[in-house]
């Protein structure tokens, strides 16, 4: 038996001789993580996020980190992000002058305590935990509340935290812009005070995307308005004067002419003499210039202000309350959708089933490409230049090859 098991072994073991040759592994190169692909072999997910310590000037506290995202279990989801708005007030939170804020966490993988900025986006739902019943892979959804944290590639929530989209006929930054801008305006046109078709409502920052929204949706309902925006020399200002009647406004004007003597003649001449109701003002200035606004409004009027974009103190005189019995309210947006997730829903699925059927228009916006390389550094300008006076539109961050 011995020799038997000695002569197999002789027949089957390889001979050493000058031709051998061991055949080696090609060498492989660890990349930098900065340059790998967004799945790892393990079916983790890379990811990139803005992030800040602490408020600041966005220029001096916000960094880019990447960090790795594991595969998602239970009622868990792994989000890409194809769209995220640049709003002011991303920017106050920032910078610590808003009322609420991200929160501040090591979650991601940092060596101390950040926030991710950002409340709006459209996410596409890369892969899902077992135990998630409403959403699935490839699915489109945007947050439920607000604090989400949304200028980054890839992040991964609770089902519960966002909610589902239906996405046929909509681009991603339809549906990425839709739960602030035109939600609030909805709301406003609706909500405060009764208005009647024909009736008028005046606001300023009328060509911001809240009053572009008003427009809209007021000339839907059969209401006029009458639109107040900064004044701009020369050919701009008429092809803003324009831009705006295309999109519905009754009349436009500009913030000086507000200020001027005989402004509420001419509001009574567009009135129909006053016998058509002025009922509403929508306020996103304040200081003087909303006190000129609201001055117009017929008796039992109401005046509601949903930013401050001056910074100045309104100065309600006593006649406006005393006999023009007017009422001065304020709306979060914020607030109010996190208090009411399902109407907050109800509203936004009819704003896009507005926007599928081409009755509402989207707001200007300008790009910013956001790609696995695209450097910090012009994702900082981008930031900055939401803090510009004159823009040509909203910024909106446009994720690429992530």
């Amino acid at each position: 038996m011995r020799s038997r098991l000695n002569l197999l072994g002789k027949l089957v073991r390889p001979r050493p001789g000058p031709r051998q040759y061991i055949q080696r592994r090609p060498e492989t190169t660890t990349l930098p993580l900065d340059y790998r692909r967004h799945i790892s072999a393990y079916g983790y997910t890379q990811a990139k996020a803005l992030v800040y310590p602490t408020h600041g000037s966005p220029s001096d506290v916000l960094a880019l980190h990447t960090h790795s995202i594991s595969p998602p279990h239970s009622k868990l989801l792994t989000l890409r992000t194809l769209a995220a708005p640049l709003n002011p007030a991303d920017i106050n939170q920032i910078q610590g002058t808003y009322p609420t804020a991200p929160p501040f966490t090591s979650a991601i993988g940092t060596a101390q305590p950040h926030a991710v900025p950002g409340n709006e986006a459209c996410f596409e739902v890369l892969s899902a935990g077992s135990a998630c019943k409403h959403v699935s892979k490839g699915d489109w959804v945007i947050p439920r509340r607000t604090g989400l944290g949304t200028w980054r590639t890839h992040l991964q929530v609770e089902e519960n935290k966002v909610m589902k989209v239906e996405n046929t006929g909509l681009k991603a930054e339809q549906v990425a812009t839709v739960s602030v801008n035109p939600v609030t305006a909805y709301r406003m046109l609706k909500d405060f005070t009764k208005l009647e078709e024909g009736d008028w409502f005046i606001q300023n920052g009328a060509n911001s995307g809240v009053g572009r929204a008003a427009v809209q949706l007021g000339k839907m309902w059969g209401l006029n308005s009458i639109c107040i925006v900064r004044k701009r020399e020369g050919t701009e200002g008429e092809t803003l004067k324009r831009e705006m009647q295309e999109l519905g406004a009754t009349v436009v004007v500009n913030d000086e002419e507000v200020m001027e003597k005989g402004f509420g003649e001419r509001v009574k001449e567009w009135t129909n003499g006053g016998r058509e109701r002025l009922g509403l003002g929508l306020n996103c200035v304040g200081g003087d210039a909303a006190m000129a606004m609201a001055k117009v409004l017929d008796a039992g009027g109401t005046m509601v202000t949903y930013g401050a974009m001056s910074r100045s103190p309104m100065r309600v005189g006593a006649g406006m309350l005393i006999f023009k019995d007017l009422r001065f309210l304020g709306f979060w947006v914020s607030r109010w959708g996190d208090g009411v997730p399902e109407e907050k829903k109800q509203t936004i699925d009819e704003i896009l089933g507005l926007i599928r059927e081409e009755k509402f228009k989207d707001v200007p916006m300008v790009e910013v490409p956001w790609s696995w390389e695209t450097k910090k550094e012009d994702l900082l300008d981008a930031v900055q230049g939401t803090l510009d006076g004159f823009r040509k539109g909203k910024g909106i961050f446009k994720f690429g090859d992530t």
